[in-house]
């Protein structure tokens, strides 16, 4: 069984700074990138960062352009964690943070796909 698992949400003051964990347990043989999404009551969940490894030790980053210059996500504690760092946080950035990936190979042959976290709540205050 696959699971990943977010940690790290809280509350502080705008301009304030946040880190976010994002865990893939269970068998894992290889997976795309692990994703961070933001969802906001009413609103569809909103792309904020995501980290590929790809052969060797080359790793791919993108971020949505909200999280330019402010978010920092790197590879964390293994190769299946990533952490995402959330600076100068604005009341915009609120919402429940999800983990996310498309894919993952339990097996050379086996995937499980599309898989999510529980999420974690950012909430920044004015």
């Amino acid at each position: 069984q696959v699971q990943l698992v977010e940690s790290g949400g809280g509350s502080v003051q705008a301009g304030g700074s946040l880190r976010l964990s994002c865990a893939a347990t269970g068998q894992i043989f290889s997976m795309t990138a692990l994703e961070f999404y933001r969802h906001v009551s009413g609103n569809e969940r909103e792309f904020v960062a995501s980290l590929a490894r790809l052969q060797g030790d080359n790793i791919e980053i993108k971020y949505a352009d909200s999280a330019k210059g402010r978010f920092t996500i790197s590879p964390d504690n293994g190769e299946t964690t990533v952490a995402l760092q959330m600076n100068s946080l604005k009341p915009e950035d609120s919402g429940i943070y999800y983990c996310h990936v498309d894919r993952v190979w339990i097996t050379d042959y086996e995937s499980r796909y599309d898989l999510w976290g529980q999420g974690t709540p950012v909430n920044v205050s004015p």
